[in-house]
């Protein structure tokens, strides 16, 4: 009798597997999936398998079910059957019974604000997801003295902006009550909920000098031992880093969810020097559209097709010739030196 490898059986094991629930990325048992009987006889209705031949379950999707608290503190409590970024604030909304407009944005596998842990387009199957939620508002008097504040922005995907970054030695470092993780809801009582992070840049970047203007911030509720935590989010290369091998589900604006694997090494140092070129154009900080852009320039032979390809599909980011050209170089460089 043959023998079937090793290789075959994991093979063969990982076929009997698709289909079942899954919990942080392992597949779970159906009350409805039942075992061969004795002598390989199926259950009945299947009297046509034959002897010794594995049942497989019904093909359906698979359930991916996600842990998550709320990052201030809360029970443990289970999530699933989210595709995107607003449906997942609704799922973790209505197991803590909360509005979803409560949640400010998410972390992974910490519950501090740590933005370097922002949940961004991917989830690792076996990540944890802490929701963090409005906590006191605040207005602050700015007097721009120079061109730049001094601080990234970022988005949650659901309306809200927020500080990734602030700078050091910057106008905004010079204000002790704005931390990073701060959420701006108005400039000048202008409400800005509903805004990209790029728009609310722009904003900021075109007030006048020497004139004063006010910003309303919402801080996240924070547990005791973040209480006096006022961090700068310094620029590290482990930033939004994937662990390397790991699937994670990709959520996506349009359409459904879907399973990838983690981003190769080349993906990762494009979306990164991608990231900090937004940054230094833009004001914004957003991985999840550096590593769209990374995935459009696979696709693309010169610097005029790539920049034909962001118009089709960015078009609202109104991206300056300089800074396409930029990128364009960064991942042919990148691409270069992997290969």
């Amino acid at each position: 009798m043959l023998r079937k490898s090793g290789k075959q059986r994991k093979k063969d094991n990982a076929e009997q597997l698709k289909g079942l629930p899954m919990e942080n990325g392992v597949a779970q048992e159906t009350a409805g999936s039942q075992p061969p009987a004795e002598g390989g006889r199926g259950a009945p209705g299947q009297e046509g398998t034959a002897p010794g031949q594995p049942l497989h379950p019904p093909r359906v999707r698979p359930r991916l079910i996600f842990h998550t608290q709320l990052a201030h503190g809360s029970p443990t409590a289970k999530i699933e059957g989210f595709t995107n970024v607003k449906e997942l604030y609704a799922k973790i909304a209505e197991v803590f019974d909360i509005s979803p407009t409560e949640i400010l944005f998410c972390t992974l596998n910490t519950h501090k604000v740590d933005m370097q842990k922002l949940l961004g387009g991917q989830i690792g199957l076996e990540d944890f997801i802490f929701a963090h939620v409005r906590g006191e508002t605040k207005e602050v008097e700015v007097i721009k003295t120079e061109d730049a504040l001094g601080l990234t922005i970022t988005d949650n995907g659901a309306g809200y902006a927020f500080i990734k970054r602030i700078k050091e030695g910057s106008i905004i470092n010079r204000i002790p009550t704005v931390s990073v993780g701060d959420s701006i809801e108005a400039i000048n009582d202008q409400t800005i909920v509903g805004c990209r992070h790029y728009e609310v840049a722009k904003m900021l970047r075109e007030m006048p000098q020497a004139q004063p203007f006010t910003l309303r911030l919402v801080q996240p509720k924070r547990a005791f031992d973040m209480i006096s935590q006022r961090t700068r989010s310094s620029k590290s290369s482990s930033e939004g880093k994937i662990g390397s091998g790991r699937e994670t589900l990709r959520l996506r604006a349009t359409g459904a969810a879907t399973i990838e694997q983690a981003p190769s090494e080349f993906e990762e140092e494009a979306a990164g020097k991608m990231d900090d070129l937004l940054e230094s154009y833009m004001g914004i900080r957003d991985l999840e559209l550096a590593s769209s852009m990374v995935e459009m320039s696979k696709e693309c032979q010169s610097p005029e097709d790539f920049a034909h390809s962001l118009d089709l599909l960015l078009g609202e980011f109104a991206f300056p010739e300089e800074f396409v050209s930029e990128v364009w170089t960064a991942v042919c460089e990148t691409k270069e030196s992997s290969e």
